[in-house]
């Protein structure tokens, strides 16, 4: 039985057709051309050898095999022609669209998604033990309601590269009238438990770290944009420190923090995060929960864009989208239009994305352009203030001290519900206050004795 991850083996490259559906009335930020082409760079990142495309337009996905009965049988058909121990579809197939589909290709032919797809690349590029837990999880809770008896004997098969999904830790006995899948859906179940519970531990460790952070007062920016963009090679410039690179999809996934000195002379911290790309699977984003956590704490995020993509704008879109969904949508965010060391014009690109605010053409490679985005950085951080008037309630007695730590405070006053300030906060941190802002007409406080 073939293995249930993807990676490429000692003896042969696998070959996969790719699948790709537009669905009408389904907003895309890619076309299907090129959601296509970022597919096939996962295969390849994956080690797998693309051998044909195939398209179909519908207006709903068939409810049993996704695509029309015509379109599976010329799929299996040139399968074969070509090859093929692999059927990659671009959409994501239900459990029962993978099991009928299964079906119908027979033994000899998988049926994935890029769901599955980037799991494996992920479960490859593992490097540390919380990336290889939370890949884990991921991989467990896509497989466990797609669990068939091709899937089953997990704890032997799961996971690739430093994915370490075969921890389940044997088969064991079966109970009265048990079926193997009953078993392993068992196991599989109780070690998704497990990883949960070790993640949590790994969670609490974060916020620790970040806490102790918090107490230096020594700000935090992080990298953020879509897969390949180049922040890692962004943090060497910035950091001069060695950060691995390469030119594929999701080079690095775990997290890497460095200090730099900015030009003022002001120390910050530069945290780089795994990269975003559409349809980022949501066990990933979920599982990645203590990572992307690293986003949501920071004091200002940082997009590094690569402008010389033809789908820039699109992948901008993307990643804004992201960042909402994981609750960093009000955080301050700078643009880094970088790479712009490959183009002809520059400015003429720049300016295509200028409904864009507080961007700045950069080139990681050559430094191009560092010097002015880190003044714009730091008067972020450290230039930029707002006035405001918040009524914080007492529960709520962190925001009083980020206040304090990080503001000026001109009026405070202690009243039945919360503590009244009014001062100064960083435009950063004005996210953190504005539920609590009080109206214009609001009466005037008295300073406290």
């Amino acid at each position: 039985m073939k293995k249930a991850n993807i990676h490429q083996t000692e003896r042969s490259q696998e070959k996969a057709l790719l699948v790709g559906v537009n669905v009408n009335n389904q907003e895309e930020f890619l076309t299907l051309e090129d959601s296509l082409a970022e597919l096939e760079l996962l295969a390849d990142t994956a080690g797998v050898e693309v051998v044909g495309v195939v398209t179909q337009n519908l207006n709903h996905p068939n409810p049993k095999t996704y695509i029309g009965s015509g379109k599976v049988e010329e799929v299996k058909i040139l399968a074969g022609e070509l090859e093929a121990d692999l059927v990659i579809f671009d959409n994501e197939l239900s459990p029962r669209h993978q099991r009928e589909l299964e079906k119908e290709f027979g033994e000899s032919i998988r049926v994935i998604d890029r769901t599955a797809l980037i799991l494996d690349i992920f479960a490859q590029h593992a490097q540390t033990s919380e990336g290889s837990l939370q890949v884990e999880l991921a991989q467990y809770e896509y497989r466990l309601p797609r669990l068939t008896r091709a899937w089953t004997h997990l704890a032997r098969q799961a996971g690739g590269g430093g994915g370490r999904a075969g921890g389940v830790g044997g088969v064991g006995l079966r109970g009265p009238g048990e079926t193997q899948l009953e078993v392993d859906r068992r196991m599989i179940t109780r070690r998704i438990a497990f990883l949960k519970e070790e993640l949590e531990k790994v969670r609490a460790h974060r916020m620790r770290y970040r806490d102790r952070r918090k107490k230096s007062r020594i700000p935090v920016i992080a990298l953020v944009g879509y897969t390949n963009a180049g922040k890692s090679t962004l943090l060497n410039r910035l950091s001069d420190s060695d950060v691995y690179v390469a030119d594929q999809l999701f080079a690095t996934l775990d997290p890497t923090t460095r200090r730099v000195d900015l030009p003022g002379g002001q120390t910050v911290l530069f945290t780089d995060t795994v990269g975003f790309i559409q349809k980022l699977p949501t066990e990933l984003v979920a599982a990645f929960r203590a990572t992307l956590e690293e986003i949501t704490e920071a004091d200002v995020l940082l997009h590094v864009v690569d402008i010389t993509h033809q789908n820039a704008s699109a992948q901008v879109d993307s990643v804004l989208m992201t960042l909402n969904e994981i609750g960093a949508g009000d955080i301050p965010i700078l643009t880094a239009f970088n790479k712009i060391d490959l183009l002809k014009d520059p400015e003429g690109a720049v300016s295509t994305l200028e409904e864009f605010a507080n961007t700045y053409p950069i080139s990681a490679k050559t430094g191009e352009g560092l010097e002015d985005l880190l003044a714009a950085l730091e008067t972020e951080l450290f230039e930029s203030y707002v006035e405001v008037d918040v009524n914080i309630p007492y529960q709520e007695g962190q925001l009083i001290s980020l206040f304090h730590e990080n503001g000026q405070v001109q009026d405070i006053l202690s009243g039945e519900e919360g503590t009244r300030i009014r001062g100064l906060v960083p435009r950063r941190l004005i996210y953190r206050f504005e539920p609590y802002l009080e109206d214009e007409d609001t009466p005037e406080v008295s300073e406290e004795d």
